[in-house]
């Protein structure tokens, strides 16, 4: 049986397959993806649909676990983005924090310095 952490080191490494569909496989139905300072969206088919834009323009992304820890059914990740984009590279550096729920993502909120990613863009 795989721990919650386990669940969210394959789910970091599965970002690297670009598979929308495959990573929103891992909330619940009710799942909530919150980018800070952006709104949450919430529902695990629009989760899906804000993957699948954001992803539309990558041509690569490795994420690399710089820490991972859990209490009490919350996993705290701080990570290394690194991705390549049609519009620019960015390494981003990053916290995510997922509330886990019977095996799945019910919440995951993304800490990350906004301007890092838009300054890469552009």
């Amino acid at each position: 049986m795989s721990t919650n952490t386990d669940l969210i080191k394959e789910f970091i490494a599965c970002w690297s397959k670009l598979d929308a569909s495959q990573l929103a496989g891992y909330f619940t139905d009710d799942g909530c993806y919150h980018n800070m300072p952006a709104r949450p969206v919430k529902g695990r088919d629009n989760v899906e649909q804000f993957i699948k834009g954001f992803l539309s323009n990558w041509t690569e992304t490795t994420w690399d676990i710089i820490s991972i820890a859990e209490n009490d059914g919350t996993v705290f990740c701080e990570r290394l983005d690194r991705t390549r984009t049609k519009a620019g590279n960015v390494d981003l550096p990053c916290v995510g924090v997922f509330e886990m729920e019977g095996g799945k993502i019910k919440v995951w909120r993304d800490y990350f310095d906004m301007n890092t990613f838009v300054k890469a863009m552009s």
